[in-house]
């Protein structure tokens, strides 16, 4: 069995350590919640984090030390909210072997640096890019959980590498594809949150169809044309990474960044939406990222600009909608 550890024991990395754990692995979580540790190995739950997980595999366990958890691990996956991760990682910089993959399951944008995931953990932890990977696709947790069907992209600069740690996840309901973009991995991952939480507001503001129609494929062309302009294949956002995700994000309650938006729509204060979404909305701190992004890759943003208005100076879903139907015509 090979040994991979997982930090961070929320949904997902618990979610995705049931799927390694299926694949045939020996999985360590790591958490800094003793209840969260002493219920994973005494109970095979994690109650707080995945509930609807009702017994994990036997092959899951769960260390509060740090050293222990990463010790031996040939593959450490790496599940922590992004604007967390550089503090959360850097202990972890001399415990790490020299030889063991990370992978990260983050989406997002680091918002003092405006740097994806893939800069922040390889920076964290001194790890050259070979050694990098990401993981990403349309993977709500709960229905990955409940061993539904789900398919995910693995990329790696080093394709070798891509494929090592997309046989380490394939379980017969969990579906692992390659690819060497990690560019328009992670700017997928992160940048999809931003429309889900404009196409949740136009739902919960009692907007239909049309409406969250135009927002995501409006939101899908600056994804594409911020992807680009940082290096980015174009394809990327044509599969599982980019539309795939964009579609289960902006579709699902079960989405944090959607039904933050909703309840945005639906009037709530951003506090009140915060508390309602029970987890970190991502797309919130992402959004003025993506509109510092654009700017420096000299990129329009009307999108992301539209809702950084909506959060940063209370702006309503008539009014985001206006934004973007502001400015003259121009080409599809």
């Amino acid at each position: 069995m090979t040994k991979i550890a997982v930090l961070g024991a929320g949904a997902w990395g618990t979610t995705f350590g049931q799927v390694l754990a299926d694949a045939g692995n020996q999985v360590v979580m790591w958490a800094i919640e003793p209840q969260v540790v002493d219920a994973i190995n005494g109970d095979h739950r994690n109650p707080k984090r995945a509930p609807t997980i009702e017994r994990l595999p036997d092959a899951m366990t769960a260390s509060l030390d740090r050293r222990e958890a990463v010790e031996g691990a040939a593959i450490v996956v790496v599940a922590i909210a992004a604007q967390h991760a550089r503090e959360a990682l850097e202990p972890f910089r001399q415990l790490i072997d020299p030889e063991s993959v990370v992978v990260s399951l983050m989406k997002g944008i680091e918002r003092d640096s405006g740097k994806r995931m893939d800069q922040v953990v390889t920076e964290a932890l001194g790890l050259p890019q070979e050694r990098f990977a990401a993981v990403s696709g349309p993977n709500l947790s709960k229905e990955v959980g409940a061993r539904e069907p789900s398919a995910a992209v693995v990329a790696c600069t080093d394709g070798e590498v891509a494929r090592k740690v997309a046989d380490a996840c394939e379980a017969p309901y969990f579906k692992p594809f390659v690819s060497t973009d990690v560019i328009g991995l992670e700017m997928c991952g992160s940048l999809k949150n931003v429309t889900a939480l404009a196409v949740g507001m136009s739902r919960g503001a009692g907007y239909g169809e049309n409406t969250a129609a135009m927002i995501q494929a409006r939101g899908l062309a600056e994804m594409t044309a911020l992807g680009e302009a940082a290096g980015a294949q174009a394809r990327t956002f044509a599969g599982l990474a980019g539309v795939g995700d964009l579609i289960a994000t902006c579709a699902s309650s079960l989405s944090r960044n959607y039904t933050f938006g909703f309840n945005l729509g639906r009037g709530m204060s951003i506090e009140a939406a915060t508390q309602a979404s029970q987890g970190v909305a991502e797309g919130v701190p992402t959004t003025d990222a993506v509109v510092g992004l654009g700017r420096r890759l000299g990129v329009p943003t009307p999108l992301a600009c539209a809702m950084s208005h909506v959060l940063d100076q209370g702006l309503d879903c008539a009014g985001m909608i206006d934004e973007l139907f502001g400015g003259p015509i121009g080409a599809e």
